[in-house]
């Protein structure tokens, strides 16, 4: 299964933005890498520069390589609507993103590998595909042989409930999905209408 396997700290130093969530290496060196990461002295990008970039960003914010971001794109494409909002939906309604904002797994690497592992069922199946795509009001729970894990019991000692179209009951370990969220609710701090532009070259 195809992934980004290379450095997360050098990668989001090149955005500018902890894009793999908190990292004490981009804390320390908030500039690009390179020789010339922290000077002043930058030159000014071209419109597709910027645009590419902006493009590059969802897709490691995500985890997802060009073929499948290109794919997301063109389904985003065809359904009704703002083509940058439906594509920002359909990356957030991934299994992966969904375990990692419910706060089962501390990061989205660490959430992919969960799916994989097989620890992960969607209404009372295992799913292992991390580019599942969840509906409005399916169930998301741990195996019973999981609950326990150490990775596990570690990221939901530090859950917070920060998302409103998901919900999350501690008792049972078990999550809903429960509405596609809205662009305003959506945190990544990602400019869709960028990547539209890109596309429609």
């Amino acid at each position: 299964m195809a992934r980004y396997t290379g450095p997360t700290s050098k990668k989001a130093r090149s955005f500018g933005e902890p894009i793999f969530g908190f990292d004490k290496a981009f804390e320390k060196k908030k500039y690009p890498p390179g020789q010339h990461g922290n000077s002043r002295r930058r030159k000014s990008q071209s419109e597709y520069a910027v645009q590419l970039k902006e493009k590059q960003k969802a897709k490691y914010t995500y985890g997802l390589l060009e073929r499948q971001f290109a794919r997301m794109f063109a389904e985003a494409s065809r359904r009704q609507g703002v083509t940058g909002e439906i594509l920002l939906q359909l990356l957030e309604s991934r299994l992966d993103n969904v375990i990692y904002r419910l706060g089962v797994a501390r990061t989205r690497r660490q959430a992919r590998q969960l799916v994989t592992h097989k620890h992960i069922m969607v209404n009372g199946k295992v799913v292992n595909v991390p580019s599942y795509l969840l509906n409005p009001g399916d169930i998301i729970t741990l195996r019973e042989r999981s609950k326990g894990m150490e990775i596990i019991q570690d990221a939901l000692a530090k859950r917070v409930d920060k998302y409103p179209w998901l919900v999350w009951d501690a008792a049972s370990m078990t999550g809903k999905y429960v509405e596609v969220p809205p662009r305003e609710s959506i945190p990544e701090n990602i400019q869709e209408q960028l990547i539209v532009e890109l596309y429609s070259k």
